[in-house]
């Protein structure tokens, strides 16, 4: 069993930042990979980042890509998004998942745990 919970949303202005953290409870963290997604109102939950279960393959939608970096500490058993150059386009509501699935870390019903989400908005 693993319970996420994302923090670090907010207000911000277009080309600003913002850090994002999922933080993790459950012994078998680890072995998990982890996704960022995100949805707007209206849209189906999309998918943003995601980091394999050792850190060392990392994936991203064409729209972030060198915009935002996700990264691992397993040690601490969270995952962060940080999101860089932001655009209004990016206002969402964000939320992370764990997988087991190593091979379609972008679709969402491969996961089988989720937060509950964190709101990001982003002013023109």
């Amino acid at each position: 069993q693993v319970q996420l919970v994302e923090s670090g949303g907010g207000l911000v202005q277009a080309g600003g930042s913002l850090n994002l953290s999922c933080a993790a409870s459950g012994r078998t963290f680890s072995r998990f990979g982890v996704g960022w997604f995100r949805q707007r109102p209206g849209k189906e939950r999309e998918f943003v980042a995601a980091i394999s279960w050792t850190g060392d393959n990392k994936y991203y939608a064409d729209s972030v890509k060198g915009r935002f970096t996700i990264s691992r500490d397993n040690a601490e058993k969270t995952v962060s998004l940080q999101m860089n150059t932001l655009r209004p386009e990016d206002t969402a509501v964000y939320t992370c998942g764990a997988t087991l699935d190593r091979l379609r870390m972008a679709v969402p019903r491969v996961y089988n745990y989720w937060g509950q989400g964190t709101q990001v908005t982003v002013s023109s």
